[in-house]
């Protein structure tokens, strides 16, 4: 059975929001995620770091719930960031060329340094 989607928040100065996902981001759980970015960009997080360095696969809802936590963040006058992304992740990304879209980086750290 697959490993239901767990999802942890770590608040950052300057309103950043580190979201760790674990598991799967996929058509069952890609609502899930969505409501995680409307939740956090209504409470003030305007900064968005997604932390995928645990996720074991991604489909296309997946994709399209960072899309759409990304626009939501920068219509907020944010951004979504993603860090930490698994070779899955990566290649999904880059044969999507949603790397082209999304701000990905290694580390947490490097995500948070780009909004500064």
């Amino acid at each position: 059975m697959p490993e239901k989607l767990r999802i942890a928040t770590e608040p950052r100065p300057g309103g950043a929001l580190v979201v760790r996902f674990t598991g799967r981001l996929d058509f069952t759980s890609a609502p899930e995620a969505k409501q995680q970015f409307t939740s956090a960009i209504a409470g003030g997080h305007r900064r968005l770091i997604v932390d995928l360095g645990k996720v074991a696969f991604v489909d296309s809802a997946g994709l399209g719930s960072l899309i759409g936590g990304m626009r939501s963040a920068r219509q907020a006058g944010g951004d979504l960031r993603v860090a930490n992304p698994t070779d899955q992740v990566t290649m999904l990304l880059s044969l999507t060329s949603l790397d082209q879209v999304l701000r990905i980086h290694p580390t947490i750290q490097e995500a948070l340094d780009g909004f500064a």
